[in-house]
Protein backbone atom coordinates (compact mmCIF):
# COMPACT_ATOMS: atom_id res chain seq x y z
CA UNK A 1 0.00 0.00 0.00
CA UNK A 2 1.13 3.43 -0.74
CA UNK A 3 1.88 5.97 1.55
CA UNK A 4 0.91 8.98 -0.36
CA UNK A 5 -2.40 10.23 0.86
CA UNK A 6 -3.54 11.60 -2.75
CA UNK A 7 -2.09 9.78 -5.53
CA UNK A 8 -2.14 12.04 -8.99
CA UNK A 9 -5.19 9.53 -9.69
CA UNK A 10 -7.19 11.19 -7.09
CA UNK A 11 -7.22 7.75 -5.24
CA UNK A 12 -6.24 7.32 -1.58
CA UNK A 13 -3.51 5.41 0.21
CA UNK A 14 -6.32 2.94 0.90
CA UNK A 15 -7.93 3.01 -2.41
CA UNK A 16 -10.77 4.96 -1.86
CA UNK A 17 -12.14 7.71 -3.66
CA UNK A 18 -12.12 11.40 -1.58
CA UNK A 19 -15.68 11.29 -0.42
CA UNK A 20 -15.92 7.15 -0.37
CA UNK A 21 -16.41 5.63 3.28
CA UNK A 22 -14.48 2.69 4.72
CA UNK A 23 -16.82 -0.57 4.99
CA UNK A 24 -18.64 -0.70 7.85
CA UNK A 25 -20.11 -3.29 9.96
CA UNK A 26 -22.07 -3.48 12.99
CA UNK A 27 -23.35 -5.64 15.50
CA UNK A 28 -25.81 -5.32 18.75
CA UNK A 29 -25.82 -7.67 21.56
CA UNK A 30 -22.36 -9.01 21.39
CA UNK A 31 -21.84 -9.59 25.22
CA UNK A 32 -23.96 -11.15 27.42
CA UNK A 33 -23.12 -9.24 30.65
CA UNK A 34 -24.21 -5.98 30.01
CA UNK A 35 -27.23 -4.38 29.56
CA UNK A 36 -26.75 -3.06 25.85
CA UNK A 37 -23.52 -3.86 23.72
CA UNK A 38 -22.21 -3.37 20.06
CA UNK A 39 -19.40 -4.11 18.39
CA UNK A 40 -18.43 -1.05 15.04
CA UNK A 41 -16.07 -1.89 12.31
CA UNK A 42 -15.27 0.86 10.35
CA UNK A 43 -12.15 -0.04 7.71
CA UNK A 44 -9.57 -1.52 10.32
CA UNK A 45 -11.13 0.76 13.23
CA UNK A 46 -13.05 -1.66 15.73
CA UNK A 47 -14.71 -0.22 19.18
CA UNK A 48 -16.63 -2.25 21.63
CA UNK A 49 -19.23 -0.30 24.02
CA UNK A 50 -20.87 -2.28 26.60
CA UNK A 51 -23.73 0.01 28.32
CA UNK A 52 -25.26 -0.67 32.23
CA UNK A 53 -28.27 0.88 33.27
CA UNK A 54 -30.02 2.74 33.79
CA UNK A 55 -29.25 2.08 37.61
CA UNK A 56 -29.68 3.85 41.02
CA UNK A 57 -26.68 6.58 40.87
CA UNK A 58 -24.09 5.05 42.65
CA UNK A 59 -22.62 8.52 44.20
CA UNK A 60 -25.49 10.04 45.59
CA UNK A 61 -23.82 13.57 45.41
CA UNK A 62 -24.37 13.21 41.73
CA UNK A 63 -27.93 12.16 41.74
CA UNK A 64 -30.03 14.54 39.86
CA UNK A 65 -33.84 14.15 40.84
CA UNK A 66 -34.94 15.27 37.70
CA UNK A 67 -32.88 13.54 35.03
CA UNK A 68 -30.23 10.43 34.68
CA UNK A 69 -26.49 11.09 34.50
CA UNK A 70 -24.32 9.74 32.09
CA UNK A 71 -20.47 8.13 32.70
CA UNK A 72 -18.20 7.15 30.18
CA UNK A 73 -14.91 5.56 29.93
CA UNK A 74 -13.18 5.17 26.75
CA UNK A 75 -9.82 3.09 27.14
CA UNK A 76 -7.62 2.01 24.04
CA UNK A 77 -6.35 -1.42 23.96
CA UNK A 78 -2.46 -1.68 23.72
CA UNK A 79 -2.12 -3.41 21.20
CA UNK A 80 -4.89 -1.89 19.33
CA UNK A 81 -2.92 1.30 17.67
CA UNK A 82 -0.21 1.32 15.59
CA UNK A 83 1.27 4.20 17.35
CA UNK A 84 3.02 3.59 21.30
CA UNK A 85 2.16 6.82 23.07
CA UNK A 86 3.47 7.73 26.53
CA UNK A 87 0.96 6.12 29.11
CA UNK A 88 0.32 9.67 31.04
CA UNK A 89 -0.70 11.31 27.78
CA UNK A 90 -2.95 8.55 26.52
CA UNK A 91 -4.72 8.71 30.13
CA UNK A 92 -5.21 11.72 29.53
CA UNK A 93 -6.88 11.65 26.35
CA UNK A 94 -8.95 8.95 27.08
CA UNK A 95 -10.52 11.07 29.83
CA UNK A 96 -11.04 13.87 27.62
CA UNK A 97 -12.57 11.43 25.27
CA UNK A 98 -15.12 9.79 27.57
CA UNK A 99 -16.52 12.87 28.55
CA UNK A 100 -16.88 14.45 25.06
CA UNK A 101 -18.93 10.98 24.21
CA UNK A 102 -20.76 11.36 27.74
CA UNK A 103 -21.36 15.13 26.66
CA UNK A 104 -22.60 13.67 23.06
CA UNK A 105 -24.90 11.43 24.08
CA UNK A 106 -26.12 13.81 27.31
CA UNK A 107 -27.84 15.77 24.36
CA UNK A 108 -29.19 12.59 22.35
CA UNK A 109 -30.47 10.72 25.60
CA UNK A 110 -33.89 11.16 27.40
CA UNK A 111 -32.76 11.37 30.49
CA UNK A 112 -35.91 13.22 32.05
CA UNK A 113 -36.78 9.42 31.45
CA UNK A 114 -34.89 8.18 34.34
CA UNK A 115 -34.84 10.95 37.31
CA UNK A 116 -31.90 9.70 40.02
CA UNK A 117 -30.63 7.08 37.88
CA UNK A 118 -27.29 6.58 35.97
CA UNK A 119 -26.46 5.14 32.43
CA UNK A 120 -22.71 3.96 32.56
CA UNK A 121 -20.95 3.38 28.90
CA UNK A 122 -17.74 1.91 28.38
CA UNK A 123 -15.46 2.10 25.46
CA UNK A 124 -12.92 -0.13 24.49
CA UNK A 125 -10.79 0.05 20.85
CA UNK A 126 -10.00 -2.93 20.07
CA UNK A 127 -8.35 -2.07 16.94
CA UNK A 128 -7.68 1.71 15.81
CA UNK A 129 -6.79 2.94 11.96
CA UNK A 130 -8.09 6.29 12.45
CA UNK A 131 -11.55 8.05 13.02
CA UNK A 132 -11.58 5.79 17.15
CA UNK A 133 -14.20 9.26 18.45
CA UNK A 134 -16.33 8.24 15.44
CA UNK A 135 -16.64 5.27 15.58
CA UNK A 136 -16.82 4.97 19.65
CA UNK A 137 -19.97 7.53 19.12
CA UNK A 138 -21.45 5.08 16.38
CA UNK A 139 -21.05 1.98 18.63
CA UNK A 140 -22.72 3.73 21.60
CA UNK A 141 -25.44 4.93 19.72
CA UNK A 142 -26.13 1.31 18.50
CA UNK A 143 -25.43 -0.07 21.98
CA UNK A 144 -27.87 2.11 23.60
CA UNK A 145 -30.38 0.86 21.35
CA UNK A 146 -29.81 -2.42 22.26
CA UNK A 147 -30.25 -1.75 25.88
CA UNK A 148 -33.79 -0.29 25.22
CA UNK A 149 -32.51 3.30 26.26
CA UNK A 150 -34.46 5.72 24.79
CA UNK A 151 -32.92 8.50 22.53
CA UNK A 152 -34.65 11.62 20.36
CA UNK A 153 -32.44 10.39 17.01
CA UNK A 154 -29.77 8.44 16.70
CA UNK A 155 -26.30 9.85 17.03
CA UNK A 156 -23.90 9.98 13.91
CA UNK A 157 -20.38 10.85 14.01
CA UNK A 158 -18.23 11.37 10.94
CA UNK A 159 -14.66 13.04 10.41
CA UNK A 160 -12.85 14.92 7.51
CA UNK A 161 -9.75 16.61 6.60
CA UNK A 162 -8.58 18.68 3.44
CA UNK A 163 -5.59 17.63 1.24
CA UNK A 164 -4.41 19.59 -1.85
CA UNK A 165 -8.05 21.21 -1.74
CA UNK A 166 -10.05 18.09 -1.48
CA UNK A 167 -12.07 17.08 1.42
CA UNK A 168 -11.50 12.89 2.48
CA UNK A 169 -14.21 12.02 4.18
CA UNK A 170 -13.92 9.22 7.28
CA UNK A 171 -10.50 9.27 7.42
CA UNK A 172 -7.83 6.71 8.64
CA UNK A 173 -4.60 6.80 10.60
CA UNK A 174 -2.14 7.88 7.95
CA UNK A 175 -4.77 10.39 6.94
CA UNK A 176 -5.26 11.90 10.45
CA UNK A 177 -1.60 11.96 11.01
CA UNK A 178 -0.67 14.44 7.94
CA UNK A 179 -1.22 17.48 10.52
CA UNK A 180 -3.87 18.53 8.03
CA UNK A 181 -6.91 19.71 10.04
CA UNK A 182 -9.11 17.38 11.28
CA UNK A 183 -12.55 17.87 11.69
CA UNK A 184 -15.35 15.87 13.30
CA UNK A 185 -18.73 16.39 13.41
CA UNK A 186 -21.76 14.42 15.43
CA UNK A 187 -25.23 14.89 14.44
CA UNK A 188 -28.85 13.52 14.88
CA UNK A 189 -29.38 13.15 11.23
CA UNK A 190 -33.20 13.68 11.30
CA UNK A 191 -32.88 17.79 12.22
CA UNK A 192 -29.23 17.79 11.45
CA UNK A 193 -29.13 18.90 14.90
CA UNK A 194 -25.19 19.24 15.72
CA UNK A 195 -24.40 17.29 19.08
CA UNK A 196 -20.37 17.12 18.82
CA UNK A 197 -17.83 19.43 16.99
CA UNK A 198 -14.18 19.17 17.19
CA UNK A 199 -11.42 20.96 15.04
CA UNK A 200 -7.75 19.99 15.19
CA UNK A 201 -5.20 22.35 13.47
CA UNK A 202 -6.45 25.44 11.48
CA UNK A 203 -9.54 25.12 8.76
CA UNK A 204 -9.08 27.55 6.09
CA UNK A 205 -12.40 29.85 5.80
CA UNK A 206 -12.67 28.77 1.95
CA UNK A 207 -13.17 25.38 3.33
CA UNK A 208 -15.12 25.35 5.92
CA UNK A 209 -18.34 25.22 4.04
CA UNK A 210 -17.73 22.36 1.89
CA UNK A 211 -16.31 20.38 4.73
CA UNK A 212 -19.20 20.76 6.89
CA UNK A 213 -21.21 19.48 4.18
CA UNK A 214 -19.63 16.14 3.32
CA UNK A 215 -19.31 15.41 6.61
CA UNK A 216 -22.94 15.89 7.81
CA UNK A 217 -23.93 13.79 4.44
CA UNK A 218 -20.98 11.15 5.86
CA UNK A 219 -23.35 11.12 9.30
CA UNK A 220 -26.53 10.53 7.17
CA UNK A 221 -24.74 7.45 5.10
CA UNK A 222 -23.88 5.96 8.73
CA UNK A 223 -27.31 6.55 10.05
CA UNK A 224 -28.57 4.12 7.09
CA UNK A 225 -25.94 1.05 7.67
CA UNK A 226 -27.02 1.65 11.70
CA UNK A 227 -30.46 1.97 10.86
CA UNK A 228 -29.98 -1.15 8.48
CA UNK A 229 -28.89 -3.11 11.35
CA UNK A 230 -31.12 -2.29 14.06
CA UNK A 231 -34.03 -3.00 12.16
CA UNK A 232 -31.82 -6.54 11.28
CA UNK A 233 -31.57 -7.10 14.93
CA UNK A 234 -34.90 -6.38 16.01
CA UNK A 235 -36.52 -8.89 13.41
CA UNK A 236 -34.16 -11.39 14.48
CA UNK A 237 -35.28 -10.81 18.27
CA UNK A 238 -39.07 -10.42 17.48
CA UNK A 239 -38.60 -13.85 15.61
CA UNK A 240 -37.16 -15.49 18.73
CA UNK A 241 -40.07 -14.42 20.59
CA UNK A 242 -42.68 -15.36 17.55
CA UNK A 243 -43.36 -11.48 17.52
CA UNK A 244 -44.27 -9.84 14.20
CA UNK A 245 -42.08 -6.27 14.92
CA UNK A 246 -42.99 -3.14 12.72
CA UNK A 247 -39.82 -2.33 11.05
Amino acid sequence: MSSEILSPEGLRCDGRRPQEMRKLKSELGVSEGPDGSAIVEQGYTKVLVSVFGPHECVNRNLRDHEKAIIRCSYNLASFGSGVRKKKMVSDKKSTEVGVMIQNTFEAAVMLDKFPKSQIDIYVQVLQGDGGERCVAINATTLALINAGIPMKDYVCACAATVYQDSVLLDINHLEESSRGPLFMLAVMPRTESIVQLQLDHRLHNDHLDKVVKETIQGCRNIQVLLDRQVKEWTVEAAAAYDIKPRV
